[in-house]
């Protein structure tokens, strides 16, 4: 996209997990001083998987750029009009395809992650979700901004919420979120998204790497 990565002031880590982290030693390489905005839940935690075998998805945090992190504990404004939500309550149902994802505890036993380690991002109208393992419905009532447009994934893999589940969703979206556009890919399945674009026409979207929106338009 011809954007040089040298001249970014920020980068944001919404949670733990390894898949989200992976380029920042190659950041480091090409950038001398942006800070990386992350929870010291992400940071110190031990993550798991077990779709499939168990296998670890800690992210290995480069000790080349350690005095970068800037780590958030709260919802906070960090520069002019960035914003991060942290601690997200659950109130809302949480993505069944949560119940695979575990955190080692000070006992060194599996349990499932509650994500107290996953942070939101607002900027101008924009909440973006990272994976949603939050809960979409949650990260929404927990941001006090106006949103005009979410971008990122909401966690609802193929084959996990029923179908009927996921047009309950759409339909609270739709009436609770009108004025809202939602943009999404990552982790949320082909055919989920497919059903809830059934119930919500234009309001969802799918992007993808190198999508650029303006103006709340792909």
């Amino acid at each position: 996209m011809g954007i040089d990565l040298s001249t970014i002031d920020y980068v944001f880590i919404s949670h733990g997990h390894s898949d989200h982290a992976g380029g920042l030693r190659f950041l480091g390489e090409q950038n001398q001083r942006a800070k990386i905005i992350v929870s010291p839940d992400a940071m110190s935690g031990k993550f798991y998987s077990k779709r499939g075998n168990l296998h670890s998805i800690t992210t290995v945090w480069p000790k080349s750029i350690k005095d970068r992190f800037v780590t958030i504990e709260k919802t906070c404004e960090i520069a002019d009009g960035l914003c991060v939500i942290a601690h997200i309550p659950q109130v809302h149902p949480l993505p069944k395809g949560d119940k695979h994802l575990f955190v080692e505890d000070a006992n060194g036993e599996y349990v499932n992650d509650d994500f107290r380690h996953e942070l939101a991002l607002y900027t101008d109208g924009f909440l973006f979700t990272g994976c949603a393992h939050s809960g979409l419905e949650n990260i929404l009532a927990a941001c006090p901004y106006s949103v005009n447009s979410v971008v990122g994934g909401f966690h609802l893999l193929d084959g996990q919420e029923s179908e009927e589940e996921l047009k309950a969703l759409a339909k609270r979206l739709k009436e609770n979120d009108s004025a809202t556009q939602f943009y999404t890919s990552h982790c949320t399945g082909d055919n989920v998204f497919e059903v809830m674009k059934g119930m919500m026409g234009e309001q969802l979207q799918s992007f993808r790497c190198g999508t650029i929106i303006r103006n709340n338009y792909l």
